[in-house]
């Protein structure tokens, strides 16, 4: 077990927390959804109330090693500084050396430093260790509460939990990464049943190593969007120009084969002859038809999708089953996110969403808090669902 902020006297330290601040920023550069900023705010209020001086680092978007104002964290100190009414937020234009050294050694107590991106230096995702060690200079203890970047060994989230204890002081998990562990741990270690997975999206290559996992540990698992017509060409059908993996038909085969009770694939579909909100649709069984692609999962499935959830006790999704920004394809996806929230709220189910697709989905039908947990780690979920270790959580300090 590792170690909680229950167990450290934080009282009159800098803590240097990792948190998931990649969030989308609108056309004015301002932050669009706050979701995961909201989320690391127990944290946050829970060392501000034990004496500590929190200082934040984390990344935004992808800039390539090297500064890039499109993505500095600027714009999400301000919206937090909005958030925590009171509390005094300070950006530092750098994320280590001499300027941020003296950003946190002048920080007042009760205020948070947020320093610059960390993806502006070129050793953050190779894990330098000369970049972690400078990191730990600006704390006294560690706190890990991105488990959004805990499936990377970076310098942030692995060489600075290292470099922490290496000087003496401690690696602890953050409420939030401590949250997310404990409801995936639950629904994976002993899962009420019917224990039901649900996975879409796009590839079928992205979430292989999930499906195959998942397959073994649960009563049903739900297979919707793009991926699903990979699933339909290895069954023998036609499926017009919707996107197939082909390198992948025979895998979801194999796959088919073997757990065909299992694994249950659309048997109907919501088609268009365009990529297109405004594209001719319509709804057919098995086979899509030559220029038509397959979009949505259709009503037959939705029911049937409808009926395993009604019974489910415990319920994982990751990955939506059609286009569900566009509203002609949404019906699939927006009847899942129903059907977890009547398991929650009328059966008292287990239900964890995750993956950035599924939570839009999730948030679009003002669906968030009647669902058990709603997870900030689309990729670390995934990593987690398959049996892998994440660097971030195992560099962490061990509970003695």
């Amino acid at each position: 077990m590792k170690l909680a902020l229950s167990d450290l006297d934080f009282a009159g330290k800098r803590v240097l927390v990792r948190v998931d601040f990649n969030v989308p920023l609108n056309d004015h550069g301002q932050v669009a959804d706050d979701t995961r900023v909201r989320a690391a705010l127990p944290t946050l209020r829970t060392l501000l109330d034990a004496g500590a001086t929190p200082v934040l680092m984390s990344h935004l978007g992808r800039p390539k090693g090297e500064p890039d104002p499109a993505y500095s964290l600027q714009a999400v100190g301000a919206h937090l500084d909005e958030l925590l009414t009171g509390i005094r937020v300070i950006f530092c234009t750098s994320t280590v050396g001499a300027e941020a050294e003296a950003c946190v050694a002048g920080a007042r107590d009760g205020s948070i430093v947020l320093l610059e991106n960390t993806r502006f230096l070129a050793g953050e995702k190779k894990n330098d260790s000369a970049l972690a060690a400078q990191l730990a200079k600006l704390g006294d203890e560690y706190v890990n509460d991105a488990f959004g970047s805990a499936h990377r060994a970076h310098a942030s989230t692995t060489g600075v939990a290292e470099a922490m204890e290496a000087k003496g002081g401690h690696a602890a998990m953050g409420l939030l990464l401590a949250k997310e562990v404990e409801f995936l741990s639950e629904a994976l270690a002993e899962p009420g049943r019917p224990f039901v997975g649900i996975i879409g999206g796009a590839k079928v290559s992205d979430k292989i190593g999930v499906i195959e996992a998942l397959v073994e540990k649960v009563d049903t698992l739900l297979i919707g969007g793009a991926m699903a017509y990979t699933f339909l060409r290895a069954q023998g059908h036609t499926t017009g120009t919707s996107l197939v993996e082909e390198d992948w038909v025979d895998r979801a085969k194999a796959l088919l084969d073997a757990h065909g009770d299992t694994l249950l694939i659309p048997t109907d579909h919501v088609i268009a002859d365009g990529f297109s909100n405004d594209a001719a649709h319509e709804t057919v069984m098995g086979n899509i038809p030559d220029g038509w692609m397959g979009l949505d999962i259709g009503p037959k499935t939705v029911q049937r999708y409808e009926g395993v959830l009604a019974e489910a006790k415990t319920v994982i999704w990751n990955g939506p089953m059609g286009v569900f920004e566009m509203s002609n394809y949404a019906a699939g996806t927006l009847a899942v996110a129903k059907a977890l929230a009547q398991a929650t709220n009328r059966r008292g189910a287990l239900t964890v969403v995750g993956g950035g697709d599924s939570v839009a989905a999730i948030s679009q039908a003002n669906l968030d808090d009647d669902v058990s947990h709603v997870s900030t780690g689309g990729g670390a979920m995934l990593e987690l669902l398959e049996g892998k270790t994440l660097p971030g959580i195992a560099a962490l300090t061990e509970k003695v």
